[in-house]
């Protein structure tokens, strides 16, 4: 059975679908993607300064194993292995970015506005890469990759411009 848009009661019914689904936010019915993007910006505002770089990288580690089971699993029941509305690989790959970023509040649009371009366009190898690994490894892996990518604009930007 494939369901083309989850609900509130979906989402809901199960923790792995509630993580998914990045709390609700994959349940907007514009650019899900974007929403977990969002999404990602109050969970960093709370946990970012919270832990020493050591500990927030594993918790970070932690957040993708358990975006792996739920993606795996929240795909099974919608019928689509990368259903648009999953969008816990966004908040995930995106806090990493943060974490990483230069602080203020234009280095954290630009890092925005930059992730959400690479992981559309999916620039090589990330389509590959999609392709390639199905499953919520798949899932959460190819929004790595466009983080990668994020990182490597922001710190080429920095170390040229600034």
């Amino acid at each position: 059975m494939r369901i083309a848009q989850p609900t509130a009661k979906f989402t809901f019914g199960h923790p792995a679908h509630f993580i998914a689904l990045g709390f609700g936010a994959g349940l907007s019915r514009f650019a899900p993607g974007t929403a977990g993007t969002l999404a990602a910006f109050p969970i960093w505002w709370l946990i970012g300064a919270a832990y020493e770089p050591v500990v927030l990288f594993g918790l970070l580690a932690l957040l993708f194993a358990a975006g792996v089971w739920a993606c795996e699993l929240t795909g099974r029941h919608l019928g689509v292995s990368d259903h648009g509305a999953m969008c816990w690989d966004e908040i995930v790959a995106f806090l990493l970015v943060l974490a990483i970023a230069p602080e203020g509040p234009w280095w954290q649009a630009a890092a925005f506005f930059l992730f959400r371009a690479f992981d559309v366009v999916k620039p090589p190898p990330i389509r590959q890469f999609e392709m390639r690994f199905k499953g919520g490894f798949g899932v959460m892996s190819d929004d790595i990759l466009a983080a990668g990518y994020t990182l490597l604009v922001l710190a080429v930007v920095k170390r040229v411009f600034l």
